[in-house]
């Protein structure tokens, strides 16, 4: 299976709303990648990974108390 981007539209705006976020994805991508530009005015989350999909990634941000949409 190939790795895919995916993006989401969220509310982690800060270094310190990453590092509590940060042991939820790295748990849920596993072997792939995440990264949230917190620059971008939409906090853009971005997820490269095979194992993992949009829906869980959206429930696991949720449960770190985030908001999140898909784009």
């Amino acid at each position: 299976m190939e790795n895919k981007a995916i993006q989401f539209k969220t509310n982690i705006n800060c270094g310190g709303c990453v590092a509590s976020v940060k042991p939820h994805l790295d748990k849920a991508v596993g072997s792939g990648q995440w990264q949230v530009d917190t620059a971008n005015k939409d906090k853009i989350l971005t997820v490269t990974s095979e194992a993992v999909t949009e829906n869980e990634v959206i429930e696991t941000v949720k449960k770190a108390g985030f908001k999140i949409e898909a784009l």
